[in-house]
């Protein structure tokens, strides 16, 4: 009797998504978001667009998406670091503001479709506040702590400076990959980010020194 022939490996509800997520990714890095179609999407995935409502509901449903995973890239890493700010406060704030030039240079496509889609996705918009929220949060925690312990000088709210700086990031960050003019170049963003905020936290560039 003739061997029954093995069932092919099934492709998953996940692995489709994902399928989605790279694919519009990978089309991010070579058009605008308002270029690329649902059936661009279906089709770079291996399926077809009644299939891809299955998994998403729009075309701003897959930024969404991908929004959060750069997101949770940022933080996943951020957390990773060791907070060594009272041993090494300006390599500290180095490392975590080198994060966001990393994780968002490297999803270049990802980040500028998706601060363009705050205007006009409430979602979009919602979640990239949150993120800011979060990340100005962690910064305030940070400077009142470096204050409290006399290494930061008061005057500026911590507050206050935090948001100040990380507004700064965002803007900054984003007339870099948009290759905006004026724009500083992608190559010193870190160290000319990092630099204002240790000046601006501590009153020099060297914290900590005689």
């Amino acid at each position: 009797m003739a061997q029954r022939g093995r069932r092919s490996a099934r492709i998953s509800g996940d692995e489709r998504q994902d399928a989605i997520l790279v694919t519009a990714e990978a089309l991010l890095g070579e058009r605008g978001f308002d270029d690329i179609s649902i059936e661009d999407l279906a089709r770079g995935a291996g399926i077809s667009r009644p299939t891809f409502y299955f998994y998403f509901s729009s075309k701003d449903g897959v930024l969404l998406a991908l929004l959060d995973r750069v997101i949770t890239e940022v933080e996943y890493r951020v957390g990773q670091l060791p907070r060594d700010f009272d041993s090494d406060p300006a390599g500290a704030w180095t490392r975590s503001i080198g994060v966001f030039v990393e994780v968002f240079t490297s999803h270049r496509g990802v980040a500028t479709a998706a601060i363009a889609g705050c205007s006009r996705n409430e979602e979009v918009r919602k979640l990239w506040s949150k993120s800011m929220q979060s990340w100005a949060d962690f910064s305030t925690n940070v400077i009142t702590s470096e204050q409290a312990r006399g290494a930061a000088p008061g005057g500026i709210d911590a507050h206050d400076l935090a948001v100040s700086l990380n507004l700064m990031n965002e803007r900054v960050i984003t007339a870099v990959l948009n290759q905006e003019s004026p724009a500083i170049a992608g190559s010193r963003a870190l160290d000319v980010l990092s630099t204002i905020w240790i000046r601006s936290i501590y009153g020099s560039v060297h914290p900590g020194s005689p």
